[in-house]
């Protein structure tokens, strides 16, 4: 089967040869890769991510029920891409949480049977190493199942940096206040060539990686991301995952790469047409190969629309992630496809079904919290199906 599907759709040595590798569970190049991205047809691309996709999940498709939480749009940083900040001069047009409105909000989620928080925002001088440990402990005293997944390796550098405490013990001083796994953002780009255009002020790739192995060394998972289609050419991409995928060589503490697509709403790169629905595809179908170490690739669908997402299953994903409201509010100032967007469990579910998947609701960690079967799914009844689900992107 693999080697008819290999001859039907190999067109040069090259293809075949990488073919031959994938379907052995050998790992492809630098080069390799970028021939994916550049010259191979999408049809072929897409059945080798699809092949890879399912040897490792097989039909599988996760999502999760968590909910999300954002600091502050107000930032120290100007980052050329974002949608979502304001800079403190214009602070007015923002928002700054107390640490009792964030309890406020993990209160409101007392009677939903979400997994997690997502903790995410802005950098501001208030938000520091102890306030960050006390919410954390705040939050983990309220509810102790509850796992929380927060801040990015922007955040903790800086927050460290001010405290004059180094990455380790800044990393511990987290754990020890509660703190259960990192999400992936602040990524970007890796490549100097263009960080150094887009988010200059911000901590770098080197720093961003030495702060997640530290976390995977306590023992701690994490997500990475990589921000596509602005400035960036294929070979940035590629080298993007190499890091990504040597230091998971090194720790293995990734659980999911995110691709997450450029938006060009109000921000200072609006100049820049989005790319399109084909060149997402074939970015999920390359990531889905060529980190052959990551269990995941994760598709968020409010950001590229209900029909895209379904699509990408057939191209290496096999994570959606759901949401009831607009709570990410990155994402829709942003201009995500989704103006609104909202899904109970049963609606994601269908989502999942209509493509021939099956759902799989997860927690943090991947662990199954319930498999959904059509037959259920299809019932029409005000019960466990219909309560909402929420998320993030990371």
């Amino acid at each position: 089967m693999q080697e008819s599907i290999m001859n039907s759709l190999a067109q040069s040595a090259q293809e075949r040869a990488i073919a031959e590798k994938v379907y052995a569970g050998e790992r492809i190049s630098d080069e390799e890769g970028l021939y994916l991205f550049e010259e191979a047809p999408l049809g072929f691309t897409a059945s080798l991510a699809n092949f890879v996709r399912e040897q490792k999940q097989g039909n599988k498709t996760f999502f999760n029920r968590n909910f999300h939480i954002e600091p502050t749009n107000v930032c120290i940083y100007t980052c050329a891409f974002c949608s979502y900040s304001r800079l403190i001069k214009n602070r007015e047009d923002g928002w700054e949480y107390t640490m009792e409105d964030m309890l406020n909000m993990v209160k409101a989620y007392d009677d939903q049977p979400v997994t997690e928080v997502h903790i995410v925002g802005g950098v501001l001088p208030q938000y520091d190493v102890t306030f960050y440990e006390n919410l954390f402990r705040r939050i983990k005293a309220h509810r102790p199942e509850l796992h929380i997944k927060a801040l990015t390796p922007v955040e903790y550098h800086y927050i460290f940096k001010k405290e004059k405490i180094s990455y380790e013990e800044g990393m511990k001083r987290m754990k020890d206040a509660g703190l259960d796994s990192m999400p992936g953002g602040g990524a970007e780009i890796f490549h100097p060539e263009i960080r150094d255009k887009i988010a200059k002020d911000k901590c770098n790739a080197d720093q961003w990686l030495q702060i997640h192995e530290i976390w995977h060394e306590l023992g701690g998972r994490s997500n990475a991301t990589i921000l596509y289609g602005h400035i960036e050419k294929y070979e940035h991409r590629i080298h993007h995952m190499s890091r990504l995928r040597e230091l998971q060589d090194t720790t293995g503490g990734f659980q999911t790469f995110i691709p997450l697509k450029f938006r060009n709403k109000d921000n200072e790169m609006s100049y820049l047409p989005e790319v399109s629905v084909i060149e997402d595809l074939k970015n999920y179908a390359v990531s889905r190969i060529y980190l052959d170490n990551f269990d995941h690739i994760k598709a968020y669908w409010p950001m590229i629309g209900r029909t895209t997402a379904q699509m990408s299953l057939a191209y290496g994903v096999d994570d959606l992630d759901g949401t009831i409201d607009d709570t990410t509010k990155i994402y829709s100032m942003a201009g995500s496809e989704e103006r609104n967007p909202s899904l109970t469990t049963r609606q994601l579910a269908q989502l999942i079904l209509q493509t021939g998947r099956e759902p799989i609701e997860r927690d943090t960690l991947y662990h199954v919290v319930k498999t959904y079967t059509e037959a259920e799914v299809s019932e029409s009844f005000n019960g466990y199906l219909d309560l909402p689900v929420t998320n993030n992107p990371v």
